[in-house]
């Protein structure tokens, strides 16, 4: 197979992983503190030995002792983290919603582990256990956070909770010295990796009422996918071209003469 082939054929790969990407943004534009992927290509470039040759010279036999450059690119998908930017913060009035205006993630209980989440639309079950949309426990104090049914709940900005007007406690909320050991786990989790290491959130308040928007910039990811798609076209395409060239070297230049 041609070299031509190969570099197509690794672009088209990584074009389709970023593509899945955008389309995993886009779908969650409406979820709360969705925190969208980001990915970057580089070229793994395969250079010779007289790529690293620079002979000019400045005289009357200026004529280049070497050959051109032949540099030959294999693009890779060389990294993807997550963007844990702030969102903005809609208004909801409900006293079960709270938004992080800061750095910082509520601690949940999701069986036998401790999980992180921004998206603070909580919501209580029938024994007065407050839990995330997907099940899991929210932490308060070390342990499950439990309301009385129909109490009034109010929270401070450094997330210390009253119910109907006498402290209860306040939310487990961490922070990371390094984002990057954060991995998402689904239902807009994330599983600490085990070399990360949590620190107290700095300027970090809770927003009682309020919820925190995701920040997929629907415009920039379509401008993305239509950027993404034209270059997957162009890299089928010189697949083509090089199969197109291959058949005519075994059809016609290989086909003995009479």
């Amino acid at each position: 197979m041609r070299d031509s082939t190969y570099s197509a054929l690794f672009g088209a790969l990584s074009n389709e992983i970023r593509m899945s990407s955008i389309a995993n943004n886009l779908a969650n534009v409406n979820t709360s503190a969705f925190k969208k992927d980001n990915m970057a290509f580089h070229d793994a470039f395969i250079r010779f030995a007289h790529d690293y040759l620079i002979d000019e010279r400045p005289n009357l036999r200026a004529d280049k002792l070497f050959p051109e450059a032949q540099v030959m690119a294999k693009p890779r998908l060389s990294d993807q983290q997550i963007d844990f930017s702030q969102g903005s913060l809609q208004q909801t009035g409900n006293q079960l919603d709270f938004a992080l205006s800061g750095q910082g993630f509520f601690s949940v209980q999701s069986g036998d582990e401790v999980l992180y989440t921004r998206a603070g639309n909580f919501l209580v079950d029938a024994t007065g256990t407050v839990r995330t949309q997907d099940g899991g426990t929210v932490l308060a104090e070390g342990g499950p956070l439990v309301l009385t049914p129909g109490a009034r709940v109010t929270v401070d900005g450094e997330g210390n909770i009253s119910v109907n007007g006498e402290l209860s406690g306040s939310f487990d909320i961490v922070n990371f010295e390094d984002l990057s050991k954060l991995e998402r786990v689904g239902a807009n989790n994330y599983r600490a990796l085990d070399d990360a290491v949590a620190v107290a959130p700095e300027d970090t308040t809770v927003e009682q009422g309020f919820l925190e928007k995701g920040n997929v910039e629907v415009v920039s990811e379509m401008v993305a996918m239509i950027e993404t798609q034209r270059a997957f076209t162009m890299y089928t395409k010189m697949i083509q071209a090089a199969n197109d060239t291959d058949n005519k070297l075994i059809t016609q230049v290989g086909r003995p003469t009479i």
